[in-house]
């Protein structure tokens, strides 16, 4: 595995499937883009700071 800013890769081995708008996933991704970041990795950090926020709530 390999480190970055002191932090351990972990394996991907899910996938995470949903629909949406393509005029809204086009909009996502260009945003994306311009931000010099992805779609993936967005979605991803919403989904660890969902979590973070939410931690201790019965989930």
């Amino acid at each position: 595995m390999s480190k970055k800013d002191g932090k351990v890769a972990k394996k991907k081995d899910s996938q995470l499937i949903l629909r949406l708008g393509k005029e809204e996933r086009d909009a996502f991704v260009e945003l994306c883009k311009t931000l010099d970041t992805s779609a993936a990795r967005e979605v991803r950090r919403f989904i660890r700071e969902f979590l973070k926020e939410h931690e201790g709530s019965g989930a």
